[in-house]
């Protein structure tokens, strides 16, 4: 059915770079013609607490993997209703806005728009425009300010922007295709995530099992003497982390990439932010830390979800990560695999301190005091090459379904920004679809944590 789309039959030019050319029955009005700004404020603070996600539009915070300030009443706070289009305005250049379907309290820092009766416009189409690959133009070229990661988008100029907007009846046909087809191909995406789940599962188990139990299934086994440890081969050893590791405390110099920590990847250089700019440096390589080739580093905050990882050479990284050179003995690949197991990372989680639980900091002091596994170098070695052949045809398999993924990402992408522009009609198609059923959200535990990542840190 997609590939018979076709254009409609009649345009006309819009001389709007993201736009071009659109339906000529189509309206274009400033945003203003449509919305209005509303303040509207919770008087005991009782509703439902809402956030703004940059992947997901807007969702109840107790479904939002990020660190929300705690007031101790929110009353007085904003409030917004199904229908309302929500707007983070420091994160609109980021895609933080959306067309909410609860009722909640919001922050202050967001705005608040709302249809005039005389508009129909469906809030459903409103929320696929202004979500759009192509409106994303918009939000960025009327965001302003001095920092990239601080660019603001006041209400004078977001409703001053321009609004496609079809016939009614359109709209609907264009809500009606999109939720018909952006569900079928969000069903193919879960699908494949399931998949990379189980195969991420067999991978760790491989790794769990050869880092503390050894090679040998018929080696002697004793207590290790840490209850979450149990049982480890004769010939190994129980030390701190001191003892495998010291902590380098090096200034940066001029000359050298800058690294970063990724829960993926471990530790890689990346010159693009998710959003594609450019990343913002500090400009005195001092204010950094220096790492050496094959030390490890890891990110003092989200230690304990596995951002940690071997430098594959010199580099800089950021002040707030902790950087550890390897002792004599210690195999720094090793203890990466170590670091990334489940048994790991909940006792990191468990030394972590903070206020806040999802922003609890791992420091060197309580790093050093931890207690890991020692064996001789040559095992470690063997180890490690056992890991990647065993683990190798497993990567490729989840390698390939997360190209499948991306690939599917942006042919929704793509498919929605076509639409909602007019490059496409979908009336027929839409008027064909059979009826069906409404869906029931995502499951939280199925939310993976790429789409969460962008949201805004509220204070």
């Amino acid at each position: 059915m997609i590939a018979d789309l076709k254009p409609y039959p009649e345009y006309k030019e819009s001389d709007l770079p993201w736009l071009q050319r659109y339906p000529a029955h189509w309206v274009i009005k400033r945003g203003k013609a449509y919305l209005f700004c509303v303040d509207e404020r919770s008087k005991n603070g009782k509703e439902e607490l809402l956030t703004v996600s940059s992947a997901r539009g807007v969702i109840p915070r107790r479904s939002a993997k990020v660190t929300m300030f705690k007031a101790e009443s929110y009353a007085g706070h904003k409030l917004c209703w199904p229908g309302d289009l929500v707007i983070n305005s420091l994160w609109a250049w980021g895609g933080g806005l959306g067309v909410s379907q609860h009722h909640g309290i919001i922050s202050t820092a967001y705005s608040v728009y709302r249809s005039r009766p005389s508009a129909k416009i469906n809030p459903r189409y409103l929320h696929e425009l202004v979500r759009s690959s192509a409106f994303h133009w918009e939000l960025q070229v009327r965001s302003k300010g001095v920092w990239i990661s601080r660019l603001q988008l006041t209400d004078t100029s977001f409703l001053d922007a321009p609004i496609p907007l079809p016939p009614p009846a359109e709209q609907a046909a264009i809500v009606r295709f999109l939720d018909h087809w952006n569900g079928r191909l969000e069903k193919a995406i879960r699908s494949k995530r399931r998949v990379i789940a189980l195969l991420q599962e067999q991978k760790q188990a491989i790794i769990h099992r050869a880092v503390t139990r050894g090679l040998d299934p018929n080696v002697k086994l004793k207590d290790s003497g840490i209850p979450w440890l149990g049982e480890i081969p004769e010939h190994w050893e129980v030390r701190r982390n001191m003892a495998l590791f010291s902590l380098r405390v090096e200034s940066g110099v001029e000359g050298l990439p800058v690294l970063q920590v990724s829960l993926r990847s471990g530790i890689t250089m990346e010159e693009l932010d998710q959003f594609g700019r450019p990343k913002k440096l500090i400009a005195d390589a001092t204010k950094y830390k220096r790492v050496h080739q094959g030390d490890m580093a890891y990110n003092t905050m989200r230690m304990w979800q596995g951002a940690v990882g071997v430098s594959p050479c010199d580099g800089l990284v950021s002040p707030a990560y902790v950087v550890i050179a390897p002792r004599g003995g210690t195999v720094p690949e090793f203890y990466d695999y170590v670091f990334h197991t489940d048994l790991y990372k909940q006792q990191v989680n468990r030394q972590s301190t903070g206020i806040v639980s999802d922003r609890n900091r791992l420091y060197w002091d309580s790093f050093k005091q931890m207690p890991n596994l020692v064996l001789p170098e040559t095992e470690q070695r063997d180890i490690i090459s056992f890991i990647l052949k065993e683990t190798g045809g497993i990567d490729l398999v989840i390698t390939r379904y997360e190209r499948e993924i991306t690939l599917l990402r942006e042919y929704r992408t793509r498919l929605t920004a076509d639409v909602v522009t007019g490059k496409l009609d979908v009336r027929a198609a839409a008027a064909q679809l059979p009826e069906e059923a409404e869906e029931e959200p995502l499951p939280e535990s199925e939310i993976p944590e790429e789409e969460t990542e962008g949201e805004e840190v509220e204070g």
